[in-house]
């Protein structure tokens, strides 16, 4: 069933919302390129992900940082083999998520996409077949800022023409939810698609006058 919910834009995180996580398969594949202990891959790999997602440290040097935190080092074919298996590993969808993203389409709910990402996303979040959902797409590395940062908010806001009370913002972080609502957008914490239909759902109902 379509989801109208007029007056409001929903604006959608992607990874772990409208995708899985990584799987098992996905970070073994990177353990067996990189050729590094997990226990000295994964914590630089972490520590060094928000400059990379804030356009602040560029792929080859982001997979550098790596080798060089691990005590080994890169070269540069290894490090295209490890941007292919790490990018691969995010592309993927929750197809119950998906359904949603078409119900609110068919709906003619405007829809928005806020990820914390680096810059080679945004080519696939516009120009995959998941594009043509979105009104608009907004990728952290070419905003130079980050999620649960405010000011990412307030150019969302600015840059769809709304208020933050038309704004609805779907994320599995509550620290991101939490940010959002610092400048008075609702938001609902993501953890399954059926409650977040239900959610969707009842904003729907709350916004359309009784007959």
């Amino acid at each position: 069933m379509p989801i109208s919910i007029p007056g409001k834009v929903v604006v959608f995180d992607y990874g772990e919302v409208i995708s899985f996580s990584p799987s098992d398969a996905d970070r073994q594949a990177l353990l067996s390129i990189a050729r590094v202990p997990e226990e000295k891959f994964w914590p630089p790999y972490w520590a060094n992900r928000d400059a990379l997602d804030r356009g602040t440290l560029s792929i080859r040097d982001y997979w550098l940082e790596i080798a060089r935190h691990a005590g080994v080092e890169f070269s540069e074919s290894r490090i295209q083999q490890l941007w292919i298996a790490d990018y691969r590993s995010w592309l993927s969808i929750n197809p119950d998520t998906y359904d949603i993203l078409l119900a609110l389409r068919d709906g003619g709910t405007r829809i928005a996409l806020l990820s914390n990402a680096g810059f080679d996303f945004g080519d696939y979040f516009r120009h995959g077949p998941m594009g043509a959902l979105f009104e608009r797409v907004f990728v952290s590395a070419e905003m130079g800022r980050l999620k649960p940062d405010e000011g990412i908010y307030l150019e969302v806001l600015r840059d769809l023409g709304v208020e933050a009370h038309d704004m609805i913002f779907i994320d599995n972080k509550a620290v991101n939810i939490e940010g959002a609502a610092s400048v008075g957008i609702a938001g609902h914490v993501f953890t399954t698609a059926p409650l977040l239909r239900a959610y969707l759902d009842d904003t729907a109902a709350s916004a359309t006058p009784a007959s």
